[in-house]
């Protein structure tokens, strides 16, 4: 296959039925019965439901009708990436957050990513559950969008929060689900640090919105939990690093699963500085 770059104004014209296709994954993935769904384990021992194989096989069809020739990563479709990846690709977790969603919370998204040249450019994070989306490009901005069903209620633009002043709290988004001490003591290691605990990809959400300063995430993870994530937070002024305040790379990983050991979404790209 021909390797595809998507420019910007490409990528501007991709949004809006990239938004409507990760909302239709979400309506899939609420008109399912948690109470009485199939649940399979994974290889790794994660859980896998009908709602998370429903949001993908909508968004692999979504796809395939508006950029077919650009290569897709999904979580559920491993088997069927060839890395590495040049160019442009999609980069996909229909349903993160599982645990969550099984748990009967609502703190479970649907995350797309489009990755150019093995950063993700373009993202779009949506919490179905609670009517959020949260989506950017970089060097163009980002919005959180409200919706209802598959209606948009209202976009605004968002910018994520300059590093607290003298005195003030760090807020650190944390996850209810993956704690690590590492993670933990880096968070002690912020003035007054407060933690907000947040389910799935919603903690990129909330970096990006201003209302947390920081995720740190030392345990491994998995790339299509976290480019959407990274292009909404950069594309809203902050910054996603590596555990060593380094530049994430997609794409480029299939040998090794396509972990990230670590990384560290800051609110203030400046603020990598302090690290």
């Amino acid at each position: 296959m021909q390797v595809r770059v998507i420019d910007g104004e490409a990528a501007d014209r991709l949004m809006e039925p990239l938004t409507a296709l990760v909302v239709q994954a979400g309506e899939a993935i609420l008109g399912v019965n948690r109470a009485a769904m199939r649940i399979d384990g994974k290889q790794d021992g994660s859980p896998v439901t009908e709602a998370d194989l429903a949001a993908d096989r909508i968004i692999a069809e979504g796809l395939a009708r508006l950029a077919g020739d650009v290569p897709t990563l999904s979580e559920e479709r491993t088997h069927l990436a060839s890395p590495p990846f040049r160019g442009s690709f999609f980069l996909i977790d229909p349903l993160d957050g599982t645990k969550e969603f099984v748990a009967g919370r609502d703190e479970f998204t649907v995350n797309l990513a489009l990755v150019t040249d093995g950063v993700p450019r373009l993202g779009i994070v949506s919490a179905p559950a609670l009517g959020l989306l949260w989506r950017g490009i970089v060097g163009r901005g980002a919005e959180r969008v409200r919706f209802d069903g598959a209606t948009i209620k209202a976009a605004e633009p968002i910018r994520t929060r300059k590093l607290p002043g003298h005195g003030e709290p760090w807020v650190a988004a944390v996850s209810r689900s993956h704690g690590d001490p590492k993670s933990e003591a880096f968070i002690d290691h912020r003035p007054n640090a407060v933690r907000k605990t947040c389910g799935s990809a919603v903690k990129f959400g909330r970096i990006a919105e201003g209302s947390a300063d920081i995720y740190p995430r030392f345990g491994p993870t998995c790339e299509w939990d976290v480019g959407a994530g990274c292009a909404v937070v950069t594309a809203a002024g902050g910054k996603v690093t590596d555990d060593k305040g380094g530049e994430l790379r997609f794409g480029e990983r299939g040998d090794t699963g396509f972990i990230i050991p670590a990384f560290i979404a800051w609110g203030d790209a400046e603020a990598v500085a302090t690290y």
